[in-house]
């Protein structure tokens, strides 16, 4: 069983909660047009106000736009803001020192990033902002995954969620995100946590009935207890 070397500390445990808005969702054709900062502790409390930085985006990514995109971002005033927009390169610099002010001096020194449905924006992230990625780890923490499973396993708290009015506006909807993961932990999360021999046992009756003791049965074993405990990296 992988278990945690043990609980992060608060300076291990920073949140850097992004959003972006893009041109469109097409990695190869579209841009990323807006960008928001904001850091958390790991209890959500706001760290820094944040930062929100425009950038032009290129005429072909602005003529790649559908009519929905673009209809969106005019709505928004985000159009009208591109003309004095940064440029990428700007952009990332502005946003790397920013985020350089809040990573853990502990550990492997790398934030969380943090946001809704955040591989979307992570994907144009980590093409357009590599300098900015390499600073954050690897693992994230996307809200709309406790958003669908409060969907299927609390019904009331996914639909009394608190309503969001951000406007596709990348600074607003992710204070609009950090608020929705401060009412799932606060709906969903047990408050009377298991002590730690509980916890064993909790562990110990889910590794009993996996999948895994189904193929053992069948005799198609898929792991070897006798192998070293694999990291939790």
């Amino acid at each position: 069983m992988a278990q945690e070397t043990g609980a992060l500390s608060a300076e291990e445990s920073r949140l850097i909660w992004i959003d972006c808005e893009m041109t469109g969702l097409d990695i190869n054709n579209d841009e990323l047009c807006e960008v928001s900062v904001v850091p958390t502790d790991f209890n959500m409390n706001v760290l820094d106000e944040g930062i929100d930085l425009v950038i032009k985006p290129s005429q072909a990514a602005i003529d790649h736009m559908n009519d929905f995109v673009r209809h969106m971002h005019t709505s928004s005033g985000l159009v009208s803001e591109w003309d004095n927009g940064l440029t990428l390169e700007e952009a990332e610099k502005q946003i790397v020192e920013y985020v350089k002010k809040f990573l853990p001096t502990q550990g492997n020194g790398k934030a969380h990033l943090a946001g809704n449905s955040i591989h979307s924006d992570k994907k144009f992230l980590d093409k357009y902002m590599p300098q900015l990625m390499s600073n954050l780890h690897y693992r994230i923490i996307d809200v709309s995954t406790l958003k669908e499973l409060s969907r299927r396993w609390y019904p009331a708290v996914y639909e009394n969620k608190p309503a969001k009015h951000g406007g596709h506006r990348a600074l607003a909807d992710i204070i609009e995100s950090i608020d929705e993961l401060r009412y799932y932990r606060q709906m969903m999360f047990v408050k009377d946590l298991p002590t730690e021999q509980e916890a064993q046992s909790g562990a110990q009756y889910i590794e009993s009935t996996s999948l895994l003791r189904t193929y053992e049965k069948e005799g198609n074993a898929l792991t070897d207890s006798s192998t070293p405990e694999k990291a939790d990296y």
